[in-house]
């Protein structure tokens, strides 16, 4: 039995699903709307874009150096680097970590170094944001048990990766491990997905909402498989993209294969503002 299968049984059934799952939503709206959520990123900057090192908007000055990023600043610039203002020089890798434990800080904002395809990238958290302060919910579906699907997780013998469009216009390698595949009123459908460290799956997806009813492409996270392959495929924790709620992610678009041709509703549908 799949991990989330296990889950919905463990929850007492259809109605200790649904809470969990209303549990789930109020715990992403919450997330969402963190100081140092999605909301919260006012750029990310590409310092290829950049080659004196001057962002405008971000102080200091920041300049590639091989496999680091060197980060120089003044006392003016107000930057604290692990807790201590930086006067000099400060060489830096990619913040793996929460963006509120990244080694850059600016008062309330917090910048973190992001690297992706050998490219260095600055990207700029800040809680006062006026998509912050603008937003009021996510727009989902009740939960629905109709939408917690039995699927199977097919391995490829090797992992592929395709290239697809990003959210910023930009084509970019997307990793995929395997297939998932499960059926809508008896139609059998498959979503391309990768496998995470901790064998969990994601897949990004659209469907015929998509774009009329529901964000462009939505990301779905399937617990790990069981041994033998199973898993709950739900829709009801379909989850929108960083992107829908900030215009300065990278997202990925789904990559060939993954458009549905049902309409999938059910989970997150879109962002809503006050």
């Amino acid at each position: 039995m799949s991990t989330d299968a296990q889950r919905n049984q463990q929850a007492g059934g259809p109605d200790g699903a649904a809470q969990e799952w209303q549990r789930w939503h109020e715990e992403r709206v919450l997330a969402v709307a963190a100081p140092y959520g999605p909301l919260s990123l006012t750029g990310t900057h590409w310092l290829s874009d950049y080659p004196d090192g001057r962002i405008p908007a971000v102080p200091g000055q920041w300049r590639e150096d091989g496999d680091e990023v060197v980060l120089t600043a003044t006392a003016e610039d107000g930057i604290v680097v692990d807790g201590k203002p930086l006067t000099g020089e400060v060489r830096l890798g990619a913040d793996s970590g929460p963006v509120d434990d990244s080694r850059v800080v600016r008062g309330d904002r917090r910048l973190v170094v992001l690297r992706r395809e050998g490219l260095w990238a600055v990207r700029d958290f800040d809680p006062a944001s006026p998509s912050r302060h603008a937003f009021s919910t996510i727009d989902a579906t009740p939960y629905d048990p109709d939408w917690a699907l039995p699927g199977t997780f097919r391995p490829y013998p090797e992992a592929q990766a395709v290239r697809v469009p990003n959210a910023d216009g930009v084509e970019r390698g997307l990793g995929l491990g395997g297939e998932i595949v499960f059926t809508v009123d008896g139609e059998e459908h498959t979503l391309r997905a990768a496998v995470e460290p901790d064998g969990s799956l994601w897949a990004v997806f659209a469907d015929a909402t998509s774009g009329n009813g529901s964000y462009r492409f939505r990301f779905l996270r399937p617990g790990a498989p069981a041994a033998d392959g199973g898993v709950t495929v739900d829709f009801n924790r379909a989850l929108l993209p960083p992107c829908a709620f900030a215009d300065h992610f990278i997202c990925p678009f789904p990559p060939p294969g993954n458009t549905l041709t049902v309409p999938v509703p059910a989970g997150e549908r879109n962002r809503l503002d006050a």
